[in-house]
């Protein structure tokens, strides 16, 4: 065996002592975390999904790993605003945004995200999926989906769909009803669903997809009704309702699920660590009855599955968009 210089020897020796010593301090970083408060953004205002959903989430994590995780409110261009925050802090877990499919659909419909979806954020969990339930205005002649169908291809036009927003999830799905039905209806967005509901119980608007959680105090007292939801199975909230694929649509489905995202480049230790911690939450009893109360059920992925369900949802919606010509503004 050929003798190596002394200076070889000791450029050798140096490199693994310090690959050891990297690892060594990577690993006590991971096991020293968290060692202070963790801040889950939220990108909307108060009172939607994204808010029960994590606040819920950020009190059982508080219990769970001896950190506060603190909520935060910052909402902004449809979500854009805090994911930017986070994609521009350091890459060290202690600043996440939980987001809706709204991060997944803003990158094609707006012209002006500052962050690159797939190369500044990092998926660290889908925690949650929840149909939405197709509503109509008690005004509207129709008890079902296939009459409604049958009454917006009698009547082009006359149809109006109520959204929470351009681009938001409750938005694309009236546009994805548009393309499997052929029918023509407008869109009218909204600040949020909510205040779209004293228009549609008057008839000023027919019809709209919601969350579960915004359509509950409409639907419990019948001043909306409820039609059917947009899972691949029935909601556990409406038992009775039929999924829009059931009722004539075959393929048609809408997720509002709910997913955790970090900074990119995590370091894989506490990439695991915030895994291991949200697969743990959500498994818990008193998690599941929280949301279940909303019609939203906590899923889990890891980061891998998390980020390939990303591009799925990524290129779904992109075809949405695209066959839809549906623009920003």
């Amino acid at each position: 065996m050929p003798v190596r210089p002394s200076w070889l020897r000791f450029a050798i020796a140096f490199a693994v002592s310090t690959c050891v010593l990297s690892g060594t301090a990577e690993v006590a970083r991971a096991q020293a975390y968290p060692g202070k408060p963790i801040r889950l953004v939220l990108p909307y205002a108060p009172g939607g999904i994204i808010d029960y959903v994590g606040r819920t989430l950020a009190q059982k994590l508080t219990e769970n790993i001896g950190q506060p995780v603190v909520a935060e409110n910052r909402p902004g261009a449809g979500g854009i605003l805090g994911t930017d925050t986070v994609a521009r802090s350091a890459p060290d877990g202690y600043t996440l945004v939980l987001m809706d499919p709204a991060i997944v659909i803003n990158p094609t419909l707006q012209s002006d995200v500052p962050y690159d979806l797939f190369k500044n954020l990092q998926t660290v969990s889908i925690v949650s999926s929840s149909p939405e339930v197709l509503v109509v205005s008690p005004k509207l002649p129709v008890s079902s989906f296939p009459e409604l169908v049958a009454y917006g291809k009698a009547n082009p036009g006359k149809l109006n769909f109520a959204s929470a927003g351009i681009g938001t999830t409750p938005h694309l799905a009236g546009e994805m009803f548009k393309l499997h039905t052929g029918i023509d209806a407008t869109h009218v967005p909204y600040k949020g669903i909510g205040s779209s509901y004293t228009d549609m119980m008057s008839g000023k608007v027919q019809m709209a997809f919601s969350s579960i959680a915004g359509a509950l105090p409409f639907t419990s007292d019948n001043r909306v009704k409820a039609l059917a939801t947009t899972g691949v199975k029935r909601s556990l909230v409406y038992p009775d309702l039929p999924t829009v694929a059931e009722a004539g649509l075959p393929g048609f489905e809408v997720d509002l699920w709910l997913g955790i995202f970090a900074p990119a480049s995590l370091p894989a230790p506490v990439l695991a660590r915030l895994n291991g911690e949200l697969k743990k939450a959500l498994e818990s009893a008193d998690l599941k009855a929280s949301l279940a109360k909303v019609g939203v059920e906590p899923r889990g992925t890891s980061p891998d599955e998390g980020a390939a369900f990303l591009r799925t949802e990524f290129d779904k919606w992109k075809q949405v968009i695209t066959d839809g010509k549906i623009k920003e503004n």
